[in-house]
């Protein structure tokens, strides 16, 4: 029987744990059916062939945690990513709202927080530029939101407006006024219910623009770490309507403290609407929880306090007690825990409430999630590998970027600023590990989390030898954390994150060996090709090649 496509002329990297390279891998009905020698002689008449042209096929990457929805979204608000100053996000929010002047809300997505000192931005700034309607800008992390004073007046925040529950609103100095940053959920909630909801249109066009991008990306999985209950219905549009989507997904329905109980009665029948919807592309597995907040921002719960706020621990955004509680209610359902935990405090009451629920629960492969892990105390790190939880990282956090160096370690000082994403630590300790971008949090694109996972270094290359070099890892189990590590948080690891016959055909064609070039390149290495089950999504030399439908 001959093959539907045939690959060759370059590398093949299966991606195997005995780490096999081969020429050749034949493809029929969407799945690998031969290597090597065997994969050549498979071309028949009708095969396609397709020319590696002296790059390397491997298997395709996942991403553990990410928010398309959100991240497609936050493409059409102002574009202050990447601005370098206070002065450039003023200037460029003056002229989108002057050319915008039907828009009410004027919003904006992933500033750098590190670009007023301490991260406290004013609402004056925005009010030089937009008096009369409500500005709403967020930082790269989504935990903080810089507001002029019309959205402050329009929630209702005023001097005597206390800090809510999971939230703090910050004063000017000397008094009570807000003075226009907000931090946390609780805090950013009464803004953020005010902006008109995009429509449900809307959505599934953000959504496709999201997948097209991790497409091109080489990514054939993702983990929707953020689901709305609205949302899981714009998933299923986009996966089941013309043109489909290039990636595969599983939906992880966010739960807050407020109410838990009563929005976990439709989980189930959420998840079974999504999966019978749209078998074998997507999954409802996984429920999301918040811990805690950010140490940029001072609301990741720690277990000793702030070195720049000794009165403070942080934010623990559930009681130890009631994420136990809710913990073990979600689990008990079948779902598997997806919790967000940047502080050692927050880590510690994530993999407690773990704990709780395979004492109550009993035991079964569960595979929770812990996503970032950026502290962990020394005496929980074991801990990870007993309860059989994924460590979800994102690699491209592990570099001395301003963040780190001017918000980051002043806040948590040098004793705890040199145990910071210790990813080569937790490996060691046994623990399973994925890797994900948290975008539009940061870049999307796998490579340039594994070339910062190998040298933890900035993409200036400082510092030289890396930061905590003792962490670095190497290429293969980097590449590995990107693919089979994200295949096992599916439940999927014998589908696809290796190259083997039988396996989905779930393909990345680079442009060259990763293995054969420089490490610091790893993050420009071209992404040529993308194949989910055999099916092309994406081709660098094809205009447009990203959406979905093109072979």
């Amino acid at each position: 029987m001959y093959a539907d496509i045939v690959f060759t002329g370059g590398t093949v990297r299966t991606g195997a744990p005995e780490g096999s390279v081969h020429g050749a891998l034949a493809v029929t009905g969407g799945r690998i059916t031969a290597l090597g020698a065997q994969a050549l002689d498979a071309r028949g008449p009708r095969t396609a062939v397709v020319d590696l042209a002296g790059g390397a096929l491997l298997p395709a990457f996942g991403d553990g945690h990410v928010h398309p929805v959100m991240g497609g979204l936050g493409l059409a608000g102002v574009p202050v990513r990447d601005l370098g100053s206070v002065e450039k996000i003023v200037e460029t929010v003056r002229g989108w709202a002057a050319e915008h002047p039907e828009t009410e809300w004027i919003t904006g997505d992933g500033f750098d927080p590190w670009l007023a000192p301490d991260g406290r931005f004013d609402a004056r700034w925005l009010d030089a530029a937009v008096p009369d309607r409500p500005v709403v800008l967020r930082t790269m992390d989504h935990h903080t939101a810089w507001v002029n004073s019309e959205a402050l007046r329009r929630a209702g925040y005023t001097a005597g407006t206390p800090d809510p529950a999971g939230g703090e609103i910050l004063r000017r100095d000397g008094s009570a006024e807000p003075l226009g940053t907000l931090r946390e959920f609780g805090a950013l909630g009464p803004v953020l219910a005010l902006i008109p909801t995009a429509t449900h249109e809307a959505q599934v066009a953000a959504l496709r623009e999201a997948a097209a991008r991790f497409a091109a990306a080489g990514v054939t999985w993702v983990q929707d770490a953020w689901v709305e209950p609205h949302q899981a219905d714009v998933w299923v549009t986009a996966a089941t309507t013309e043109p489909g989507l290039p990636v595969r997904a599983d939906l992880a329905f966010v739960l807050e403290p407020d109410g838990w109980r009563e929005r976990v009665l439709r989980f189930t029948a959420d998840r079974d609407k999504v999966e019978s919807s749209a078998p074998g592309l997507l999954t409802a597995r996984s429920v999301k929880f918040f811990a805690d907040g950010v140490v940029e921002a001072g609301t990741a719960a720690l277990l000793e306090p702030y070195t720049d706020c000794p009165h403070s621990h942080g934010i623990a955004n559930w009681s130890h007690e009631e994420l136990a509680e809710a913990v073990t209610a979600v689990d008990a359902l079948g779902f598997r825990a997806h919790l967000h935990a940047i502080g050692d405090g927050g880590v510690r009451m994530a993999l407690d409430a773990i704990e709780a629920a395979v004492r109550a629960n009993g035991a079964r492969d569960r595979r929770p999630v812990i996503a970032h892990a950026q502290l962990i105390d020394p005496g929980d790190l074991a801990r990870f590998a007993a309860l059989g939880v994924i460590a979800n990282l994102q690699p491209l956090w592990a570099q001395p970027d301003p963040l780190m160096t001017e918000l980051t370690l002043p806040r948590i000082g040098p004793e705890r600023g040199a145990r910071q994403y210790q990813i080569a630590a937790l490996l060691a300790s046994g623990a399973r590990l994925s890797f994900g971008s948290d975008w539009p949090v940061t870049a999307h694109e796998p490579l340039r989390g594994i070339a910062t996972a190998v040298t933890r270094q900035t993409p200036e290359g400082l510092p030289e030898g890396g930061w905590l070099p003792e962490e670095r890892i190497d290429i293969d189990t980097a590449l590995t954390a990107y693919s089979a590590g994200c295949a096992h948080q599916a439940f999927e690891e014998k589908e696809w994150g290796a190259l083997r016959p039988g396996m989905r055909a779930d393909l990345v064609h680079l442009a060259a060996d990763p293995a054969g070039i420089a490490p610091a390149d790893l993050a420009h290495l071209p992404v040529l090709g993308t194949w989910l089950a055999g099916r092309r999504t994406h081709d660098a030399t094809t205009p447009h090649s990203t959406r979905a439908g093109r072979r």
